[in-house]
């Protein structure tokens, strides 16, 4: 019988050092990490994009508004022509239409409700558009403005001390009226609580009030023309010098100070007053003597 051959061990190549394991594990480590720092990047640099790509871009500016001054004293009548000028140099300046004009105002400001007056209905509007400095843009209407000047109106009559009027029985009207009288009359601030006082103690003597600018509100007379003597002799309600007491309405739409004065007249006896020469102050008495005297030595007549 044969012999087998003798078989021969198999012969594997010799596994890595620990060192080589150890190098291998790092490179490995190395190989991740760099991986993941890559992918980190990406991200980084992808999402500004992806919010700078969905970001909306910021709104416009609000567009910028226009201004309208009314003066204190401004009538209605003189407040009309003004919203129409305005509204016209809006409309150069923008380019386009503009809501505003001066006859959907003067429809606006003919008759309102105002919560804050008694009565509330009120069908003449005079002295209640109050003065004062309105913004408008190309949207707002005439009724829009009109509506602005009365919520103004309520908000500085609604810190008026009514209670020396009612002592006098005066109504919030009356007060208003006198308060148009003051505004008209008074160029010097300090003076205002003075003519109020005038009016008052007038009143209360049952003499005429002898104010010529109600004349000139009743008969549309401009302040640069005199009063004719016809003129004084009319019977137009507003001739404060043959018609006693207040007149209808007020004449012009006064601000809050000539409110204030009306509600809280000074303390003094004076019965008249006239303008002195530098054409602002006035000189008061209560002597129709020295009236008199005052009036003829300064030129208007003796």
């Amino acid at each position: 019988m044969a012999e087998r051959p003798q078989l021969m061990p198999v012969r594997r190549p010799p596994g890595p050092s620990p060192e080589q394991v150890r190098r291998r594990r790092i490179a490995a480590l190395g190989a991740i990490l760099a991986a993941l720092i890559a992918v980190a990047v990406a991200i980084t640099v992808a999402v500004p994009h992806v919010h700078r790509k969905h970001t909306l871009p910021p709104p416009p500016p609000p567009p910028k508004p226009f201004r309208v001054i009314f003066p204190e004293g401004f009538t209605r009548a003189q407040m009309i022509p003004r919203v129409q000028a305005v509204a016209k140099i809006a409309r150069r300046k923008r380019g386009k239409p503009v809501v505003l004009n001066g006859r959907q105002y003067a429809l606006a400001t003919r008759r309102a409700v105002l919560p804050c007056f008694t009565p509330r209905r009120q069908t003449n509007l005079e002295g209640f558009l109050f003065p004062a400095t309105y913004d408008f843009l190309g949207a707002t209407s005439g009724r829009q403005l009109a509506t602005e000047q009365l919520h103004a109106f309520c908000v500085n009559w609604r810190s008026v001390n009514l209670s020396y009027a009612k002592k006098k029985n005066l109504t919030p009207y009356d007060v208003l009226i006198v308060a148009s009288m003051v505004e008209k009359e008074t160029l010097a601030p300090d003076e205002r609580p003075l003519v109020a006082a005038v009016i008052y103690n007038r009143l209360h003597a049952h003499m005429p009030l002898s104010i010529d600018a109600t004349l000139r509100y009743g008969l549309h007379i401009p302040p640069t023309k005199s009063i004719l003597q016809s003129q004084l002799d009319s019977s137009n309600p507003y001739n404060s010098r043959k018609v006693p007491g207040l007149p209808p309405t007020p004449i012009a739409n006064p601000g809050l100070a000539s409110i204030q004065a009306a509600a809280h007249p000074a303390q003094v006896k004076y019965l008249y007053f006239v303008r002195k020469p530098d054409r602002v102050h006035h000189f008061f008495t209560a002597s129709d003597t020295a009236f008199a005297r005052y009036e003829c030595a300064h030129g208007y007549g003796c």
